[in-house]
């Protein structure tokens, strides 16, 4: 069988349509795999974010295949000493990670830092919150602060991590701005955010230190109330709840979450990771999952993050130096 030999207007037509199928091929190309490696237990700050951004990764299409592993232990010294350890068997693997890295870093919880880990990058931000049960006396923070300035030791404070961790320090920051003394706090620690709830709901505590995602969803399923959040204003997903700063408390924070790889992967494969999840911010998928947990958009990618996480380090470490976290 001949072939017809082909025009030039042939030709250049067959090269367009290669040029334009290859570069949909491209673009519609998905990541093959990602395992999400979680720190904690389930229902806490780090799972909620690994498993919604899987969620918009998959529901998309920009990944074909999303698993998750939950490895809680050791302040989440345990996941990133795995993944250090494992370096070269898990490159598919993303670890999620938060503001903790640093703080527990800092004080010695365990000896890795994020420099041992391939910054990946940072891609939200989660307020800290206040929550109480559902029948609790308390209808306003004012009220809880009032009891804390008679007797700081009657208000003991629920939090899904270490002493002197996030939820910690953030309680530490807002009864030191509401004028308290922040070492008198006291913090009741638990291994994530689901065995803290339990603490409350079973009056072990009086109040829980959490992120705000995570308050939304407790206080959707009927079982807290939101007292207040860290914001600078007050968040679109739950617009009832007030701010510290509007209670006359000079205090706000708020927590980045993000992901790093295993140590020694390539600058390819990285940015194959850097890439795919600046995509996703582009999905109607991520907005249905960010939107319904009230987070903020900080996509930190690479270079960007790790500039930005060197920072952090000075400015946590100052702030627990002066709330006697560190010496």
């Amino acid at each position: 069988m001949f072939c017809k030999p082909k025009t030039k207007q042939n030709l250049l037509a067959a090269m367009l349509t290669t040029c334009i199928t290859a570069g949909a091929s491209f673009h519609a190309q998905a990541l093959e795999e990602v395992h999400f490696l979680i720190p904690g237990g389930a229902g806490g700050g780090w799972d909620t974010t690994a498993r919604g951004t899987g969620e918009a990764l998959s529901k998309s299409g920009l990944v074909d295949t999303i698993s998750y592993e939950n490895m809680s232990g050791g302040g989440g010294g345990k996941a990133i000493a795995h993944l250090i350890e494992t370096a070269g068997q898990n490159k598919d693997t993303l670890m999620v990670n938060s503001t903790p890295i640093v703080i527990r870093s800092l004080s010695k919880v365990f000896p890795q830092s994020f420099r041992d880990l391939t910054p990946v990058a940072a891609t939200i931000g989660d307020y800290g919150a206040f929550v109480v049960k559902k029948d609790s006396k308390y209808t306003s923070f004012s009220e809880v602060v009032a009891d804390y300035q008679k007797n700081p030791r009657s208000i003991k404070i629920a939090g899904g991590s270490a002493r002197g961790s996030m939820d910690h320090l953030v309680a530490a920051m807002a009864f030191k701005a509401a004028g308290g003394d922040a070492r008198q706090v006291r913090y009741v620690a638990y291994d994530a955010g689901g065995k803290a709830m339990a603490g409350l709901l079973s009056g072990e505590t009086q109040i829980l230190s959490t992120g705000f995602s995570e308050a939304l969803a407790l206080a959707e399923a009927g079982e807290v109330r939101i007292l207040v959040m860290t914001g600078s204003e007050r968040n679109e997903a739950a617009p009832e709840v007030p701010t510290l700063q509007e209670l006359g408390y000079d205090a706000t924070f708020v927590n980045w979450r993000g992901f790093f790889a295993a140590p020694g992967i390539s600058d390819s494969e990285k940015a194959e990771f850097v890439d795919v999840l600046g995509k996703m911010y582009d999905t109607d998928e991520w907005e249905t999952v960010r939107s319904r947990n009230g987070w903020t958009e900080i996509f930190k990618p690479d270079d960007q993050f790790i500039a930005f996480l060197e920072s952090q380090e000075k400015e946590v470490g100052s702030l627990m130096r002066e709330l006697g976290f560190l010496k």
